[in-house]
C-alpha cells in the first residue's frame, strides 16, 4: 500500500478518525463513569450520616445518644477507612461520640473551616484520615432537645476515597484494554474492507497490464454496477484504437501505390530520353521517389507504433538474427555473444523490432574484429507504477568512432566508409523507427573497444 494510493487514503482517513474518535469516547466515558461512581460514593455517606443521625437523637433528651444500628459493619472495625463522630458545638463542653473504627482519633469538621452547606445541610470536605489516607468527609450541624433548651452538635461520617478510586482505576485499565481492542478491530475491518472495496480497481489494472502485455484484446470479467460503465468506455477505446490503426494503415498503402506508380511512369519516361531535362526530371523522379518511401515508412511506423496490445518476445528474433549474421561473415569469423533475460519483451510490432536489431547488429559485424556483444536488459521505473524499459545494447570490438564521427552519423544517407557495403540509411531508420515508439538510439564509445549502439525502448 503506497503513501500515495487510494487505498491508503481511505484507510488513513479511517484508521485516523478511529484514532481519534476511540479516545475521546473513551475519555467521555470514563468521566461520566467517575462522576457517577463519586456521586453515589456522596449518596451513600449521606444516607448513613441520616441515619447516624435520626438513631441517636432522643427527643426527650438534649444529648444525642450512640447509635445502635447503623447498618455499616465498617464502623467497628479499627481504622477500616470508615468513621463517624458526634461534637458538641454549642456549648462545646458535652460528650464526644465516635465510632469504634476511630478509636482515640478525633476528625476535622468542615464547619470549623467555614465550609457552606449544600441544599441539604451537609458540609463536604476532603481530609486527612488517622493513617494518612484520603478521606471524604460529610458533616450536618442539628440542634439536639427541645426548643429553647437545645445544644447543637455536628454529626460527621467520614470514608476513605482509596475505595472508589481503585474501583475507577480498574474501571480505566479495563477500559483501556476494551477500546484498544475495539480499535484494533475496527482498524483491521477497515483494512479488510478497503482491500474489498477496491479489489475492482486491482481487477482492472490486471485487466489492462493484461491488454499493453497482449495476452487480452479486452477488457473482460464481471465488475461492480459503479465501476461497469468504465469497462465499457475502455473497451470501446480500445475498439476505436484499433481500427484507427487499421484505416491508417489502410490509407498509407493506398497512398503509396497512389504515388509510387506516377512516379515510376515519370522515370522510366526519363530514363529513355537522353537529353539535360530528362535526365534532371529523372533525378528529381528519384528524389521524390526516396522521400515519399522516407515518409510512407515513418506513417506506417507511427500508425503501429499506435497499436495497444502489439507485443513481441525478443528471444525469439534475436536467435534466427544471430545465427544467420554468424553465417554470413563466416569468412571474418565473427562470434556473436547474446545475453538476453527470457521475459523480455517489446511493445511493438515483430517487424520493427528485427529491422532496428538488423541494422544495428549488421554494422557492428561489418566493423568488428573478431566478436560482437548484443545484451538485453531493464532499466529501473523513473516512478513505481511506470513501466521498465528495454536497453538493447550492440557493441563490437572495431576501431570505434571519433567524437566528430558520432556527431555526424545517423543523418539520413550519410556514409562514414565507402569501402563499406550499404546505403548509409540503417541507423537513420534505426533512429525513426526508436522514436516512434518513444525510445532512442544512443551512440558511444565501447569499453570493449569499438563502437556501443543501445537502444530505450517500451518493455512490455
Amino acid at each position: 500500500m503506497r503513501l500515495n494510493s487510494l487505498a491508503f487514503r481511505l484507510f488513513a482517513t479511517a484508521a485516523a478518525w478511529t484514532m481519534l474518535a476511540l479516545p475521546l469516547a473513551g475519555v467521555l466515558i470514563f468521566s461520566l463513569y467517575s462522576q457517577e461512581v463519586r456521586e453515589g460514593f456522596d449518596r451513600r455517606i449521606a444516607v448513613l450520616l441520616t441515619v447516624i443521625v435520626a438513631d441517636s437523637i432522643d427527643h426527650a433528651s438534649n444529648e444525642p445518644g450512640h447509635p445502635r444500628d447503623v447498618g455499616e459493619p465498617l464502623f467497628e472495625i479499627i481504622h477500616s477507612g470508615w468513621y463517624w463522630q458526634i461534637t458538641p458545638v454549642l456549648p462545646p463542653e458535652g460528650r464526644r461520640r465516635v465510632s469504634a473504627s476511630l478509636a482515640s482519633e478525633a476528625l476535622k469538621m468542615p464547619s470549623a473551616l467555614e465550609v457552606a452547606p449544600d441544599a441539604k445541610g451537609l458540609r463536604w470536605a476532603t481530609f486527612t484520615g488517622p493513617l494518612g489516607e484520603r478521606l471524604r468527609v460529610a458533616e450536618m450541624l442539628y440542634d439536639v432537645g427541645e426548643e429553647g433548651n437545645s445544644n447543637r452538635y455536628s454529626f460527621v461520617v467520614a470514608a476513605s476515597v482509596g475505595e472508589i478510586e481503585r474501583s475507577i482505576s480498574s474501571f480505566w485499565v479495563r477500559l483501556t484494554i476494551a477500546l484498544a481492542l475495539v480499535g484494533l478491530g475496527l482498524v483491521s475491518v477497515t483494512l479488510f474492507q478497503v482491500r474489498f472495496g477496491l479489489s475492482p480497481l486491482r481487477r482492472i489494472e490486471r485487466g489492462l497490464a493484461a491488454i499493453r502485455s497482449g495476452d487480452a484484446a479486452r477488457l473482460e470479467g464481471e465488475l461492480p454496477a459503479e465501476i461497469e460503465p468504465l469497462q465499457h468506455e475502455l473497451n470501446a477505446l480500445i475498439q476505436s484504437n484499433q481500427e484507427i490503426v487499421e484505416r491508417a494503415r489502410t490509407q498509407v498503402g493506398n497512398l503509396a501505390h497512389a504515388l509510387k506508380t506516377p512516379l515510376a511512369v515519370i522515370t522510366n519516361e526519363a530514363d529513355e530520353d537522353r537529353g539535360p531535362f530528362a535526365r534532371k526530371v529523372a533525378d528529381q523522379a528519384r528524389v521524390m521517389r526516396d522521400q515519399v518511401n522516407h515518409y510512407l515508412d515513418r506513417a506506417r511506423m507511427a500508425a503501429r507504433s499506435g497499436a495497444i496490445g502489439v507485443v513481441c518476445p525478443l528471444q525469439p528474433v534475436l536467435d534466427p538474427l544471430v545465427r544467420a549474421l554468424e553465417r554470413i561473415y563466416r569468412a571474418k569469423d565473427i562470434v556473436i555473444t547474446l545475453d538476453c533475460p527470457e521475459d523480455a519483451r517489446f511493445q511493438g510490432e515483430r517487424q520493427d523490432l528485427e529491422e532496428m536489431l538488423g541494422n544495428l547488429t549488421d554494422n557492428a559485424c561489418k566493423w568488428a574484429v573478431r566478436s560482437v556483444w548484443v545484451t538485453v536488459t531493464f532499466s529501473a521505473p523513473a516512478t513505481p507504477s511506470a513501466p521498465r524499459r528495454l536497453l538493447i545494447a550492440v557493441e563490437d570490438d572495431g576501431p570505434g568512432l571519433s567524437a566528430e564521427q558520432l556527431a555526424k552519423i545517423g543523418k539520413r544517407g550519410m556514409r562514414l566508409d565507402e569501402s563499406k557495403p550499404g546505403s548509409g540509411l540503417g541507423l537513420s531508420i534505426v533512429m525513426d523507427l526508436a522514436q516512434s515508439y518513444r525510445g532512442r538510439l544512443v551512440l558511444a564509445p565501447s569499453p570493449k573497444g569499438g563502437l556501443s549502439a543501445t537502444l530505450d525502448l517500451p518493455s512490455a
